[in-house]
């Protein structure tokens, strides 16, 4: 078990802590954007749509097929070598992927019109599509890494992607004004840069065959997420389009503004994401495998819960720091977005079944039962609550789709979670949260920002010491941690 916590939680402070650098410096940033008057409220609504319309248009753009290469990496059924199923995977995608993107340019003025009152906003979604179009096979040498157990060069090709952007960006959208078009150029321009970088990885892999036979296997399992993963996206890209029929442009920026911030929970999600599927397709092959997913899911729990606490706790005081007084309606959008986030978190931990027994048919089960409570919950909140009610439906839609995964990958893979562990960590998250909103007086936001914070994490962890949330064994190996953490600063210092 130890080993598994070392190297799942090795492998999260790898690929996550340059990205948390990153999104960091970027949230900086959305401050000096829009205090410095670089973009603006609509810039902010425009953004939210194209962002929308890019998650699912990369939905499309992989067809599913870089799940199944994950899949059929080390497994390959119908026998032949790695090399035919990867060409395969690369003349299929290019292929479709021309034809789809070909489309969406001919039509990108109609829908842009229908959508973006701005020039600058529809050169952007066209920047977006041709962006989006030359990323659609990036997944292949970044799963190789992952799957090669590489976490040092992936994470040192995503972080000099995130530095690079970051550079570009201020060029262009500070330095040159150019505003949103800006922003989508820099993507443009650094997916230029990489593709040849990228392509050392999966160069020994492309070869001039195809395989019927491996495509069909590939789709078999592939097709099935594709509308899963539509329907994930829609979550949030739809969520934000249709309450653009309710609110203005300018209304929707500071929504998409408490969505990011929000998202903050997904510095950990996505990190652990990376690592979390070759992590537990490779513990599926020991006998204790459930037993060790059950614990991983109780630390995952912890960590997101105290993610949360502390979103909900020092909302108000982040939009005051780095936005006008006018976002300020963005604070009541966080809170929700964040349980929803986590929720979502919690879904990645517990739909794992439905992937080890390859019944990924159930995953698209679970995302239109919630893609349908989020339209639905929204048609009825987003009129009369504005944001607030598409921070609801959004949440409500969360709730359902892990409830609904949960149901089914327990059926097929039953795991002996630890509810009463659970239990206890998210009662010390809402009692931390409170503490951090009641116990300190309402005052200069900077200050009041890290007072929350630090307050919000000492009370959780006073709580989760109290409560016995830790056993015997787990104490001792986070003391032996601690010490060797200790043990390293020292030598540091003493370097």
């Amino acid at each position: 078990m130890r080993d598994s916590v070392r190297h799942l939680s090795k492998g999260v402070a790898i690929y996550g802590a340059g990205d948390a650098a990153i999104q960091i410096v970027n949230l900086l940033l959305m401050a000096v954007y829009v205090k410095g008057g670089f973009l603006g409220m609509e810039d902010y609504g425009a953004l939210a749509l194209i962002g929308g319309f890019e998650a699912i248009t990369k939905i499309i753009s992989r067809w599913g097929l870089d799940g199944a290469f994950m899949r059929f990496f080390h497994e390959r059924p119908a026998g032949g070598p790695l090399e035919l199923i990867t060409s395969t995977i690369v003349w299929f995608t290019i292929g479709a992927d021309v034809i789809v993107f070909a489309v969406l340019l001919a039509v990108s003025g109609w829908i842009a019109a229908h959508w973006f009152p701005n020039p600058t906003h529809v050169l952007a979604f066209r920047l977006m599509l041709v962006n989006t179009f030359l990323i659609s096979l990036t997944f292949l040498p970044f799963h190789l890494m992952r799957l090669r157990n590489q976490a040092v060069t992936y994470s040192a090709l995503t972080f000099g992607r995130s530095i690079g952007t970051l550079i570009v960006r201020i060029v262009l959208v500070i330095g040159l004004g150019w505003g949103l078009a800006g922003m989508y150029a820099t993507d443009l321009a650094i997916t230029l840069l990489l593709l040849p970088i990228l392509w050392r990885w999966v160069r020994p892999l492309i070869q001039a065959r195809f395989s019927p036979d491996d495509l069909r296997l590939v789709l078999r399992f592939g097709l099935p997420r594709l509308p899963h993963g539509l329907a994930q996206q829609a979550l949030d890209a739809g969520n934000k389009m249709l309450l653009r029929w309710y609110i203005p442009l300018h209304e929707l920026g500071v929504y998409g503004t408490g969505v990011t911030l929000g998202n903050g929970v997904r510095f950990f999600t996505s990190a652990f994401e990376t690592v979390w599927a070759p992590f537990y397709y490779a513990t599926s092959r020991r006998a204790e495998a459930p037993e060790v997913f059950a614990k991983m899911t109780t630390y995952g729990i912890a960590v997101l819960t105290l993610l949360v606490a502390l979103t909900v706790a020092v909302a108000r005081d982040l939009i005051l720091v780095m936005f006008k007084p006018e976002w300020s309606d963005a604070a009541r959008v966080m809170p929700l977005i964040a349980v929803g986030v986590a929720l979502q978190g919690v879904y990645l931990l517990t739909s794992i079944g439905l992937n080890l027994t390859t019944r990924t048919q159930y995953y698209p089960v679970a995302t239109f039962a919630a893609l349908g409570v989020g339209i639905g919950s929204g048609l009825i909140l987003m009129p009369r609550f504005g944001v607030t009610g598409a921070a609801i439906a959004f949440l409500a839609s969360a709730v359902t789709q892990t409830s609904v995964a949960f149901f089914f990958s327990r059926r097929f893979y039953p795991i002996p979670y630890e509810v009463g562990r659970v239990l206890r960590v998210v009662a010390s998250g809402i009692v931390a949260a409170m503490a951090g909103l009641w116990l300190i007086p309402q005052g200069r936001p900077i200050v009041g920002l890290f007072a929350r914070a630090g307050v919000t994490t000492a009370v959780f962890v006073a709580l989760i010491a109290a409560t016995g949330f830790l056993r015997k064994t787990e104490r001792a190996f986070a003391a032996e941690v601690w010490g060797s953490m200790r043990r390293k600063a020292s030598g540091f210092r003493g370097a």
